[in-house]
């Protein structure tokens, strides 16, 4: 009998031991739970997540980062590692979401997109793009309908489960109280038109980072409180379709840091928050998973006076204009005499090319000095008169120089339009005068003509 009682006693105490560690290892932190980060290159992820983590400075990677960061269950003294996933800004990255999200892991996932209030008008349409890139990825993985089916339903449920915290409640246990009543507190209200028609299957939140920019936007781009509302109001209806949490927060400033640690906690491993919606400040709003509904948001309608609810969010909230900046170019200047010699060139160029042209001549035009071929004007001769035949007897010595008539470049008689007719009638040769040649001999004789009027008359070779 003695043997058989201390049997009893042994197998006793060894079914208790078994039966608290049982006890103790169910109700340990579960591992393997992740949040997928999303949003634009710039909009703060890892700096956000490296906040949260305690470290100092962030060094961003490429394609998708690792990190993870620890939880730490008060109450039963246990610690275990949530992996963090973060996507880069491009879409070219998105191919390495299989190695973050498998069917298995979706359900312990929370998925993060965070957009940027430095930049506001990138908001919309950043979520659009991301939340379409992890319905992509989830459709990929083809879950089984009745599995998918089950984990939409657990979105819903807690959607309509939410209620306010009381501040009565304790607030050392960390683990969420089970829900004590009736049958009465088991009704379910439905759900509105907007909500939970983009249902992921997991809990999703929207960060806004950078919200110590609201003071720039005022001062810099003249935003009123109306730009603030209606921006706000967007994000919250975009929140009810896919029954998403928001929160507004700034590393900078540390604004609303630690209540993203509890909250993402909170819906990961079911820990108790006690934190009710914030919509009071307009840099610091929180509105949790299941409190929003449409008639919360009309309020923000209220205020509007220049925009309506319903208008499309890029017209309202449009990106400033780039401000170019023109740097003025320090120019030197050139020699003075350089300049004048360069100046000089292109003018005796010019004088040669059109004479060279119109008397049909070589090269040699370029370079004939206007000084010894002119001659002297006749003082006897009229102011007007007088100069047209020094413009007449100079193109005449250029025109001489380049039909071949002997004679010094310097040599008056060498340089008149008499000798080259003379010398053609006498060679018997037909003259080779152009229509300059001609209107040059019309202008010599004109003012011979004028000179000789009071004296006898010139015969034709004088002329």
């Amino acid at each position: 009998m003695a043997i058989a009682r201390c049997s009893f006693v042994v197998l006793f105490f060894r079914s208790s031991i078994l039966s608290e560690v049982s006890t103790r290892s169910s109700s340990k932190l579960p591992s393997g739970k992740n949040i997928l980060l999303f949003g634009e290159d710039g909009s703060g992820k890892t700096t956000l997540m490296t906040k949260l983590q305690g470290a100092e400075h962030s060094k961003k990677g490429r394609g998708l980062e690792y990190l993870y960061l620890n939880v730490q269950d008060e109450d039963r003294d246990d610690l275990t590692r949530c992996g963090v996933w973060i996507l880069d800004g491009d879409l070219y990255h998105k191919g390495l979401l299989k190695f973050a999200v498998t069917a298995e892991s979706l359900k312990d996932s929370l998925a993060v997109f965070v957009v940027d209030m430095s930049r506001p008008w990138t908001i919309m349409e950043s979520l659009q793009k991301w939340t379409s890139v992890l319905r992509e990825h989830v459709d990929k993985l083809k879950i089984p309908p009745e599995e998918m089916k089950e984990m939409e339903q657990r979105m819903v449920k807690a959607f309509q489960e939410y209620a306010e915290p009381e501040e009565s409640m304790p607030s050392s246990p960390q683990r969420r109280a089970p829900a004590a009543g009736g049958e009465d507190e088991s009704v379910l209200l439905p759900l509105g038109d907007n909500v939970l028609t983009h249902n992921l299957g997991i809990p999703v939140l929207i960060v806004c980072t950078k919200c110590d920019a609201v003071s720039v936007l005022e001062k810099e781009h003249d935003y009123k409180e109306e730009h603030f509302d209606f921006i706000q109001s967007h994000i919250r209806r975009f929140c009810l379709q896919f029954g998403a949490g928001l929160i507004y927060s700034s590393v900078k400033e540390e604004k609303n840091m630690g209540l993203l640690y509890k909250y993402m906690v909170h819906k990961i491993y079911d820990f108790q928050f006690t934190t009710p919606a914030l919509v009071v400040e307009k840099d610091a709003v929180f509105i949790p998973s299941g409190w929003d509904n449409d008639k919360k948001i009309a309020i923000l309608h209220e205020n509007f006076t220049t925009v309506r609810p319903e208008d499309p969010f890029e017209d309202f909230i449009t990106k400033p204009p780039v401000r170019k900046l023109v740097h003025d170019k320090e120019i030197s200047a050139e020699d003075e005499q350089v300049f004048l010699m360069k100046q000089q060139v292109c003018l005796d160029y010019k004088k040669g090319s059109e004479l060279s042209d119109q008397s049909g001549a070589g090269e040699a035009a370029l370079f004939v000095s206007p000084m010894t071929a002119v001659k002297k004007p006749d003082p006897n001769m009229k102011g007007a008169a007088a100069n047209e035949g020094v413009l007449a007897n100079f193109f005449n010595s250029l025109l001489s120089k380049k039909t071949g008539v002997p004679g010094s470049p310097g040599t008056p008689g060498a340089a008149t339009g008499a000798g080259v007719q003379s010398s053609a009638n006498k060679s018997g040769q037909k003259p080779g005068l152009t229509d300059v040649q001609v209107e040059l001999d019309r202008m010599t004789r004109k003012p011979d003509s004028m000179v000789t009027a009071n004296n006898t008359p010139a015969t034709e070779n004088e002329a």
